[in-house]
């Protein structure tokens, strides 16, 4: 696929809405620890009723957010690092990899880098004084849009109630 073409089914997935049972689906975490999270306010979506209505940015926040915990990143520095990239980089993770390049988020647990070019990824890599973990966002970004994709490749069965008929046997 090229990057024109990646970058405009990414367009398409920026207008689509995830409820909570799809984030769920796609990233792993639980109905619960999504409620949580907003309570907290780490990825805060929009609210309809007692329904959660996530956005495409909210939904990679989750799925990276989930990736940083499992390699053993604390929510607080998670948190501080979402904020960083908010306020430096204007709409979050999505933004910065919709350009159609790989851009990967690493950490050393105190400093968060976001890049796009792989000699300065080596550069952090090789400058750390800590073991560093990376989070290819791209990567997260194609998933999606690939499960997306199904999605809406697969509709929901109709069934049309067709009378039994009973048959006496006597």
């Amino acid at each position: 696929m090229s990057k024109v073409n990646k970058t405009n089914s990414l367009h398409g997935l920026a207008q689509e809405i995830f409820s909570s049972q799809d984030v769920t689906r796609i990233t792993g975490v639980s109905l619960r620890q999504l409620q949580w999270w907003d309570e907290q306010g780490v990825v805060s979506p929009v609210q309809r009723g007692h329904k959660r209505l996530y956005q495409i940015h909210e939904v990679i926040e989750v799925a990276v957010i989930n990736e940083l915990r499992s390699k053993g990143i604390s929510l607080q520095k998670i948190r501080r690092a979402m904020k960083f990239l908010h306020k430096e980089m204007g709409a979050g993770l999505f933004d910065a990899a919709s350009n159609g390049s790989d851009v990967h988020l690493l950490t050393d647990g105190k400093n968060f880098f976001l890049e796009d070019n792989h000699s300065r990824i080596i550069d952090i890599f090789n400058e750390a004084r800590q073991p560093m973990i990376a989070v290819c966002v791209s990567s997260q970004i194609r998933q999606l849009a690939s499960v997306s994709t199904l999605k809406k490749s697969v509709k929901p069965e109709t069934r049309t109630a067709v009378p039994s008929r009973v048959v006496r046997v006597s």
